[in-house]
């Protein structure tokens, strides 16, 4: 199931443990079926392996001329995979010795599809589960129930939880024991996600109100030792990231913030000290990958030396260095990569060209529903800051160039609009280790990284970290590593 707040959103990991790691039974799946008026010429099946690992191993099936398919794939267990139908994606829950026959329309893969066949069960049951939790906007934090107050938000979590664990006491019969700890875990670490995050997530997202101050009791839920340390849901992505923001909540709490720049190490040594069990080094990785990608390269790299004692095993050091080698380009203090794209306007805007100028940058597109609702708030600050010494440079990750014009001129978008075609997969979006959107970026006025997650657009803290900014270039030099 797809996760339902804005952190685990963009830090949603659709992985499972690697077989050598938990001892499952490695085994082979078989997907054969039939797609009505093809849109597109292959079907795939998309696995991560392994949970610190960006890569996913893809096994692909080609249509033949009745659009029927079949491929078979290994799996290290039981594991929750995505079926990839051109730009469409649904959820699947795959077990060795799986033989699932899939049908949809290719128009409409995700409300069209059905199963036959060993492993339907679960996957129809997951189906069914999506469209009355997942696609039901009551159901869902955002965009309405993140304006709640307390009382009403934790009313609201208790409620969809109830309704979720009543539909799985109601229609699990006869499923696999694997399947139904998947639930439980989903269910359990979707609510603890979204009560921990509600207080940062409501701030960043309701620009009209300060941050709420929550009762002593509302964090008391985090005091269950069985919530946090959970051998039964280490294979659940769910958990995985309820244990990072758990982290960095402790890390919070005690007094750090995310702009400090041991932040990321206090969150190690803690991920390192709280937690337990296989899940406890996937942790300590993710906090890793984060350090590599918004911290300081000498104490990521005094980090990643740290953690091979942790990973005796080596299961996950070879993934994270090559991850340092590729983020210590752009650390805060380093150069920010340069481009050449075209504005709305039709010129060639290059970020060289705003030397001397504090630029915050922000990857988008327009088909992002969270991108657009923070372009009310760009206009608000573009117009706070107007003719000061800063410039808001937007980047859109979209392949329609008419449908993203005609959005630039007709709403009057302020700042500067580029674009750049490809998305994801675009050089730029590689540059810069974009992996959703929106993403921010705050560059210095001598064009290296100030900080790489600033406040988002809508959040109120913006301006103040804004106007904190100006005149910090090479604040961070001394984080970088001379001579390399």
């Amino acid at each position: 199931m797809p996760n339902r707040s804005t952190f685990a959103a963009a830090l949603l990991w659709a992985a499972v443990l690697a077989a050598p790691l938990l001892g499952r039974a490695q085994g082979t799946v078989v997907l054969t079926g039939k797609v009505s008026g093809r849109t597109a010429d292959t079907v795939a099946v998309s696995v991560r392996e392994n949970p610190l690992d960006v890569k996913e191993q893809i096994t692909y099936a080609r249509l033949d001329d009745k659009g029927e398919f079949r491929l078979a794939l290994t799996v290290n267990g039981p594991t929750r995979a995505d079926l990839v139908y051109g730009d469409d994606v649904t959820d699947l829950f795959l077990e060795p010795g799986n033989q699932l026959e899939v049908r949809f329309k290719g128009s409409d893969l995700a409300s069209t599809v059905r199963y036959k066949g060993r492993g339907a069960e679960a996957n129809t049951f997951m189906s069914e589960m999506d469209e009355k939790f997942v696609e039901n906007d009551g159901f869902q934090v955002l965009p309405d129930n993140i304006m709640l107050y307390e009382p009403g938000f934790l009313s609201f979590l208790d409620y969809r939880r109830k309704e979720e664990q009543k539909f799985v006491e109601g229609g699990t019969d006869g499923l696999s024991p694997a399947f139904k700890e998947y639930l439980k875990a989903e269910i359990a670490y979707s609510y603890a996600n979204d009560r921990l995050t509600f207080q940062d997530l409501r701030e960043q997202v309701v620009a009209t109100e300060g941050r709420l101050k929550m009762s002593p009791t509302y964090y008391d839920f985090l005091n269950d030792k069985a919530l946090i340390n959970n051998p039964a849901a280490a294979q659940s992505e769910q958990y995985q990231e309820f244990l990072l923001n758990y982290v960095h909540y402790l890390a919070t709490s005690n007094g750090k913030l995310r702009s400090d720049p041991d932040f990321y190490q206090v969150c190690y040594d803690l991920a390192k000290k709280q937690l337990d069990g296989p899940v406890k080094p996937i942790i300590m990785g993710r906090v890793l990958k984060e350090s590599f990608r918004f911290g300081h390269v000498k104490q990521s790299a005094a980090m990643l030396e740290d953690f091979r004692s942790v990973d005796a095993k080596n299961h996950y050091y070879p993934l994270l260095r090559q991850d340092f080698d590729t983020h210590k380009a752009f650390a805060i203090g380093a150069p920010a990569p340069d481009f050449k794209l075209i504005s709305a306007k039709g010129d060639t805007v290059s970020l060289k060209q705003f030397a001397g100028k504090l630029v915050y940058l922000n990857f988008w597109r327009t088909t992002s529903g969270l991108a657009l609702r923070d372009l009310p708030y760009a206009a608000e600050l573009a117009k706070k800051f107007e003719g000061k010494n800063i410039v808001f440079l937007n980047v859109a990750l979209d392949e329609n160039e008419g449908a993203w014009k005609q959005l630039v001129v007709s709403k009057r978008l302020p700042g500067v609009h580029v674009r750049t075609a490809g998305g994801l997969r675009s050089a730029i979006a590689r540059a810069y280790a974009v992996q959703d959107v929106p993403s921010y970026f705050l560059l210095a006025e001598d064009g290296t990284f100030l900080n790489t997650k600033p406040k988002r657009l809508s959040s109120r803290a913006a301006v103040d970290e804004i106007k904190e900014s100006f005149g910090k270039a090479n604040t961070y030099s001394s984080t970088l590593p001379t001579g390399k």
